[in-house]
């Protein structure tokens, strides 16, 4: 990888957060950071941690302190770096907040972590000042909120930087992260320097990041996966992050990036693979389509029979003059032609997505972790992949199976607890440190982690039959790209039955509703040929409105809230079963 040294970064062994940073910004401090698409904004490393010293300074003069906490609701841009890095550096606990939070959401989370400071821009100015934060700060301007320059100008003569950060411990709470609550307000989940430091470490040890690799930053801060990938991971490896501040638009950021490592939610790896279908199937060289088509059934040929350790030299022969002639161009028309890695979490990944991938000779591996865990768990290793897992336990992580299977994990990892709410704590980490995941899983004969379903979403039908709602929801979503979303449903009835939104992106491409019809009933058709005869959705009805994050039917990181999505289409339900 060109500008990529192999040497481990010596930041992994700092034990706060703070000093990881100080330690790669002295040692890589002619190298770009942070930057913006095309290079509209480009800082080193140097730049970014003089940016830091100056807002810490400033936040310092407001009266942020060790133990206090800061407010963020800002887009994927280099200033959520420059405030959530300076507040960490004073020992105090920034916070993100969900962009689609209304007024009364930022409110509870303000209230709960008792800030008195929330830094935020324009689009969000009239929302976060609702909810009565005593000093509000705008990162681009705007009516009665401090700027960036206000708050530098708060420092006060003699304030001691370096004193500051070295006085944070590895104890102290690096960051809240609020959980997203399918069921109830979110809970902040307190994560400390020494579980982000064991965490980098755990990581590390499996996918051993190289110093100076480039990623995108683009999913929402608020979530631990982001947290650690673009703000926590490049403190400690060098990265250098481009913010893209649309999610939509991350696939148009690949190709000048050509990231050296891409995590990215099941949903946007599923639209990849439906856009490169559609290319494929669009193409008007009649022969140059058939070489493809050709290329890719090869390409899942080989994939399985790697999967089944029974790749002959033959077929990785065949798969090579393929791979130099096609595959090649399409990782490099898509940007993905330097990855070293590349994984796909927070929700179940149907294994023809990731098998797609890797007969495109893109590595996809699955991972598996949450937000009480430091987004640590388990990993698919780069040169052991086993699709259909998660990979087995991270290095210095303790995973075992309860009676019931549910997932427990112990370690560094671990959280202390929930802000404010000590019997929720207990409750989810018993006496021996095990942390209870809700998550039911099963090892394979290698350790590997197979994740079946949350523990209290399983649907047990009229029969008894125990089935996983999110593994035939995941069939349904990947077997058209013209469905956004679907809800499986069918817990004490004789058959399932789904809800289904439509992709607003693909819609274009129908000329009718009767067309789509046809194309969800083709979709709803090809998933039931992939699932067990009573997993398979028997009816289904197609909704007018969509779902968005953050709304009534999805959190903000899209899981479906399946109580208030059974409450508010009860009609639409009873109606599939009349």
């Amino acid at each position: 990888m060109e500008g990529a040294t192999t040497d481990r970064p010596t930041a992994l062994d700092a034990a706060t957060a703070a000093e990881a940073f100080q330690t790669t910004a002295r040692e890589n401090a002619g190298d770009v950071a942070l930057r913006t698409k095309d290079d509209e904004v480009s800082l080193t490393w140097s730049d970014y941690a003089a940016k830091v010293e100056r807002v810490a300074a400033g936040l310092a003069g407001m009266g942020l302190e060790r133990g206090a906490t800061m407010g963020l609701m800002l887009t994927n841009r280099p200033e959520f770096h420059f405030f959530d890095a300076a507040a960490m550096h004073l020992g105090a606990t920034p916070f993100s907040i969900y962009n689609t939070y209304s007024p009364e959401q930022i409110e509870h989370l303000v209230g709960d972590a008792g800030n008195r400071i929330l830094v935020t821009e324009r689009a969000f100015l009239d929302r976060v000042k609702a909810a009565g934060v005593e000093h509000v700060v705008s990162v681009d301007g705007g009516e009665g909120a401090l700027s960036i320059e206000d708050v530098e100008s708060r420092a006060e003569d003699g304030f001691d930087f370096e004193a500051a950060w070295r006085a944070v411990e590895p104890d102290d709470v690096l960051t809240l992260i609020y959980t997203s609550g399918t069921t109830g307000p979110p809970k902040g989940v307190q994560i400390t320097h020494a579980n982000m430091s064991a965490t980098l470490r755990s990581y590390d040890k499996i996918i051993r990041f190289p110093r100076g690799g480039r990623i995108v930053s683009y999913l929402p801060m608020a979530h631990i996966a982001e947290r650690n990938v673009s703000h926590y991971l490049p403190m400690a490896c060098a990265f250098s992050v481009t913010c893209c501040p649309d999610a939509r638009q991350v696939i148009a950021y690949l190709p000048e990036v050509h990231p050296t490592w891409f995590f990215a939610v099941p949903r946007i790896w599923e639209k990849l693979k439906s856009g490169l279908e559609a290319m494929m199937a669009g193409l008007e060289d009649e022969e140059q389509k058939r070489k493809m088509q050709g290329a890719l059934e090869l390409g899942l040929k080989k994939v399985r029979a790697e999967q089944a350790g029974e790749l002959t030299d033959d077929l990785r022969e065949a798969w090579d003059e393929a791979d130099a002639e096609l595959f090649s161009n399409v990782r490099g028309m898509l940007g993905l032609d330097q990855l070293e890695s590349c994984n796909v979490g927070a929700a179940p990944t149907p294994r023809e997505v990731i098998e797609f991938f890797h007969a495109l000779g893109i590595p996809l591996a699955e991972l598996w972790g949450m937000s009480e865990t430091t987004g640590a768990g388990t990993c698919n290793p780069p040169e052991r992949i086993k699709i259909g897992t998660v990979g087995p336990p991270a290095p210095d992580c303790e995973i075992k199976l309860a009676e019931d299977g549910e997932v427990l994990i112990r370690g560094p990892v671990v959280m202390p607890g929930y802000r404010n709410e000590p019997e929720k704590t207990r409750e989810a980490i018993d006496e021996q440190g095990w942390f209870h995941t809700g998550d039911v899983g099963e090892f394979d004969e290698d350790g590997y982690l197979k994740i079946v379903d949350r523990k209290k979403e399983l649907i047990i039908n009229a029969a008894g039959k125990n089935m996983s709602p999110a593994n035939i929801e995941a069939k349904v979503k990947s077997s058209s790209p013209l469905i956004g979303q679907a809800i499986a449903i069918g817990d004490g009835r004789s058959y399932n039955v789904a809800l289904i939104t439509l992709d607003p992106d693909a819609k274009p491409g129908y000329d009718s509703q009767e067309a789509m019809e046809e194309e969800v009933r083709r979709g709803i058709e090809r998933a039931n040929e992939q699932l067990a005869r009573v997993e398979q959705i028997k009816k289904w009805k197609v909704l007018e409105q969509e779902w968005e994050p953050g709304g009534d039917e999805l959190t903000p990181t899209m899981k479906l809230k399946r109580k208030p999505i059974a409450e508010k289409y009860a009609n639409e339900i009873e109606a599939l079963y009349a």
